[in-house]
């Protein structure tokens, strides 16, 4: 199992769908910022969102197990590579997901 890197490369807000349909005063992720970096393996990083995980997590997981593309190879240009964000419609946040070449010890194997 590969350590995979987590970088965000990019935050959006829909201010159109946030002033119809968000809180007052909502504003961009708070949460995440442009140029963090978070490595994981099975789990969750420490710092990394909880619903930006459950958002990514099969892309990571995949890219840890060995995936070199997705779908019908018509969609990232270099192989172990996805871009994905979070399911936050009004302020998604966006994620760079690399496969390293790093081992971490499979939480399903016996030690």
């Amino acid at each position: 199992m590969k350590k995979v890197k987590i970088t965000v490369i990019r935050k959006d807000f829909n201010r159109e769908l946030a002033k119809e349909y968000g809180v007052d005063m909502i504003t961009p992720c708070t949460r995440m910022n442009v140029g963090n970096v978070f490595y994981a393996g099975a789990s969750r990083p420490e710092g990394l969102c909880d619903g930006a995980w459950r958002s990514i997590h099969q892309y990571v997981f995949a890219l840890a197990n060995g995936a070199k593309q997705f779908w019908f190879n018509d969609w990232i240009r270099k192989p172990g590579t996805a871009i994905s964000c979070c399911n936050d419609g009004l302020r998604p946040v966006f994620f760079l997901i690399e496969a390293t070449d790093e081992e971490v010890s499979s939480p399903f194997k016996k030690q």
